[in-house]
């Protein structure tokens, strides 16, 4: 089978290849998939740069951990009624050296959750870190109906859709972007407040938002960056989720949410814990078998030209998410 894969840590085009690999078979509990459509991440080309930290393996590592495709074999003790099955795919890559991008990935049938005949196999490959991390942000702690939330790059692959779900549960959402097309763009998915970070204080924004009390809750994708406005957009008794940030040495003063009974998260798509990666997941079925979700593909390439995906995911200019096309449109 064709396959992107790396030996060794760095630049795309210093480490990426493309080649062929042996098709792999599916052991017990497991199912086969042929892979349409691989999701780029931006934990992936962190992976390949050596920026996370990932086991060493002896063997070549295939990245991306999103995907969708269809099951075309299973192992021992899944029902063969599987095979032919629409599926979108989590956590490929995720401690295996075997992601999505390539023609075919064997993973334990768990991972290959059924995807609705009205979404796209590229929108499927959108779901497995993005679409779960959004998930959790808005229903980790208390619930978020009629309170207000602070997102973070809400133009974002994860801020997208934590801006749809926060909505949904009818919280007055706030979102920081970086350019009027950003803003466009989060405006059209239901947000209600906009800051550009780059020429407005953002906690100046949200107590004028709030009439100076603060958000009930801020989703945060760089917490070394923005630590101080964290804190300072927080009101009393408020949460603090996080997802991601540039550095883990992260200043963080206990006291400073103690004083005022806030309460941080920290969260980790790869390593929920099976309940509320069930509640995710039926969530994001039946939203879109209603068709109320929105999918952001901004860029689509070829398999040839996965160094061109990494890079348009390192730029960090893209408006939603990036996709490999694995299989030809004709096979699909």
């Amino acid at each position: 089978m064709r396959a992107a894969f790396y030996n060794r840590l760095g630049a795309a085009r210093t480490v990426l290849e493309i080649g062929d690999r042996e098709i792999p078979t599916p052991g017990p509990g497991e199912v086969r998939v042929r892979v349409v459509a691989s999701g780029v991440n931006p934990s992936d080309v962190k992976s390949r740069a050596g920026i996370v930290l990932r086991p060493s393996f002896s063997e070549p590592i295939i990245p991306h951990s999103d995907g969708a495709g269809i099951i075309d074999e299973v192992g021992e003790g899944v029902s063969r009624q599987r095979i032919g099955e629409r599926v979108w795919i989590w956590n490929a890559q995720w401690k295996r050296v075997n992601g999505t991008c390539a023609e075919f990935i064997a993973l334990p049938s768990q991972q290959a959750v059924k995807l609705p005949d009205n979404t796209s196999f590229e929108a499927g490959a959108c779901l497995g870190i993005p679409a779960t991390t959004a998930h959790r942000a808005v229903h980790i702690g208390p619930p978020m109906e009629g309170q207000s939330v602070l997102i973070s790059g809400g133009a974002g692959a994860v801020g997208a859709y934590a801006v749809q779900f926060a909505k949904a549960m009818r919280a007055t959402v706030i979102t920081t972007v970086s350019s009027p097309e950003k803003a466009a763009y989060v405006r059209k998915l239901g947000a209600d407040h906009i800051i550009d970070y780059r020429t407005e204080d953002v906690v100046e924004r949200v107590r004028e938002i709030t009439a100076g009390a603060g958000v009930h809750r801020v989703i945060e994708v760089d917490y070394a960056a923005n630590f101080e406005i964290v804190r300072r957009s927080l009101r009393s008794h408020g949460v603090a989720v996080v997802y991601g940030s540039r550095s883990d040495e992260s200043p963080i003063s206990i006291m400073a949410y103690s004083r005022k009974n806030q309460t941080v998260h920290g969260i980790l798509c790869y390593e929920l814990l099976d309940g509320d990666r069930r509640s995710a997941i039926e969530d994001l079925t039946t939203a879109m078998e209603a068709g109320v979700l929105t999918h952001t593909i901004a860029a689509r390439f070829p398999l040839e030209l996965v160094t061109d995906a990494h890079e348009a995911v390192e730029c960090g200019r893209v408006i939603g998410n990036v996709v490999i096309d694995i299989a030809h449109p004709s096979t699909r």
